[in-house]
């Protein structure tokens, strides 16, 4: 390129062997980031406050009253660390290149150990709903379209067979991302068995980070909330929430994908928040759906009752149940694991929860013998976008004594057993909850949902 195009910057960009393609102001010559080359330009320096862009010198201080990286107000609901459980004990990741072979073989026996008495109850359950299902016979969409579609169908097939899906509630998604997730639930309850009822709807979407292409502020239905709430599932308090405490709705929990530790940050958030379940016990009956053929409520809430009207206090609604699919385990912390009850009753603690962690991803993330090329691999995010997993350790030690086979299996005992400690832990909390193969491995090899309601009254 002899010279740059008409309206663009000046500057020669020697790594790319182009000149930059910044548009440039009227009667300039470069663009703010080369403005130092002209005659007279203010000097640009890096911004303190985010390093990966400059300011002009002589406009700092404005710059700074304005910089999208500068330390905003933290909003009500944003408490430090609420959701993180326990700080006491900091332990350093346990990487296994460092673990000789008879560590490893040692940890394989204390997983073995770990997860004898637990049955495999992981179900088949792979479900569809109905309103999906033009899109899904769209041919416009693409593999990558139809495979999250897939996922959405189950997910809430599977919310309306616990007798979840339904409104006079509210939805909170986590991990929302562009809460494609909340779309459907909304649109699934659009339909006229649900539009018989007058109860409200809320959609309570939790991301955070920013988020391009939302399709959350398109629905501007009557009687439906839509709101999103950019923070960290670690700092959120749901006691705190205004939309919540108004009209005081039940809430469900859900979730595709919640990546390793947020899984438990969210059971968390829904489970121990301070005073969210203090200030509704007995729990509020939730409004009785009109729609034929709606499944059992398994926790016997749906029938009013003289209890069902909200009682006083800040707090939102009871928890109902969640639908939650899990996924990167590799990616769990001890600090915010909820099953350390469950780990320390087997004999278990911090340093071995750290290793299976770590051992997990031998079950997705294509471990292959030595000198063999990688496999194809399909991999998630909390948010359901394409993402790389982090690649699975192989040691000499690893290899020496175990079969690729072998590592796969280990790996699913070790996720196995991390869902188990959830398990216990919603069970302890008065929960009933299951873990379901709600798609097929082919759509996604992280394919376990974990689903919960309240334990039916004795």
């Amino acid at each position: 390129m002899a010279a740059p195009l008409p309206g663009r910057c000046g500057f020669f960009v020697e790594k790319k062997k182009r000149f930059c393609k910044m548009i440039v102001a009227r009667g300039k010559a470069f663009c703010g980031e080369h403005a130092t080359l002209e005659e007279g330009g203010s000097r640009r320096i890096v911004c303190p406050l985010d390093p990966k862009h400059t300011v002009s010198e002589d406009k700092l201080d404005k710059h700074l009253k304005k910089c999208n990286s500068r330390e905003k107000p933290k909003p009500v609901y944003y408490v430090e660390n609420i959701n993180s459980g326990s700080a006491d004990e900091t332990l350093r990741q346990v990487s296994l290149c460092e673990l000789s072979r008879s560590q490893l073989e040692s940890l394989v026996e204390k997983l073995k150990a770990g997860v004898k008495g637990m049955q495999d109850d992981v179900e088949n359950g792979v479900l569809c709903h109905p309103v999906v299902q033009q899109e899904l016979d769209n041919p416009k969409n693409g593999d990558s379209a139809h495979k999250h579609l897939k996922q959405q169908s189950s997910i809430l097939g599977h919310l309306e067979a616990q007798g979840l899906l339904g409104r006079g509630r509210c939805f909170i998604e986590f991990g929302a991302g562009r809460g494609k997730l909340s779309h459907w639930i909304h649109e699934a309850l659009k339909a006229p068995a649900h539009l018989t009822t007058q109860d409200d709807l809320q959609m309570l979407l939790v991301e955070r980070c920013s988020t391009r292409f939302k399709v959350d502020g398109k629905h501007q239905d009557v009687g439906v909330q839509f709101e999103r709430l950019q923070v960290d599932i670690q700092h959120l308090d749901l006691s705190r929430v205004q939309m919540l405490q108004l009209k005081k709705l039940p809430l469900v929990g859900v979730g595709k994908h919640l990546c390793g530790a947020a899984t438990d940050l969210a059971l968390r958030c829904l489970l121990e928040t301070p005073g969210l379940r203090e200030e509704t016990e007995p729990p509020l009956k939730r409004p009785k759906t009109s729609q034929p053929g709606e499944p059992a409520d398994p926790a016997g809430l749906l029938e009013p009752g003289p209890d069902s009207s909200p009682g006083p206090g800040p707090g939102p609604g009871p928890v109902l149940g969640l639908a939650v699919a899990l996924c990167c385990h590799h990616r769990c912390e001890w600090r915010h694991y909820v099953g350390q009850q469950f780990f320390l009753q087997r004999g278990l603690g911090a340093e071995e929860f750290s290793a299976f962690c770590r051992m997990s991803s031998w079950a997705t993330c294509g471990l292959r013998p030595t000198n063999q090329e990688p496999a194809p691999q399909n991999r998630t995010n909390q948010r359901g976008d394409e993402e790389e997993h982090e690649p699975a350790e192989e040691t000499d030690a690893v290899n020496s004594f175990l079969s690729s086979s072998e590592r796969e299996q280990l790996g699913r005992l070790c996720k196995h057993l991390i869902d188990g400690g959830r398990l216990h832990f919603l069970k302890t909390r008065g929960f009933d909850s299951k873990l379901s193969r709600y798609v097929d491995a082919q759509v996604t090899l992280e394919n376990v949902l974990l689903t919960a309601v309240p334990s039916s009254p004795s």
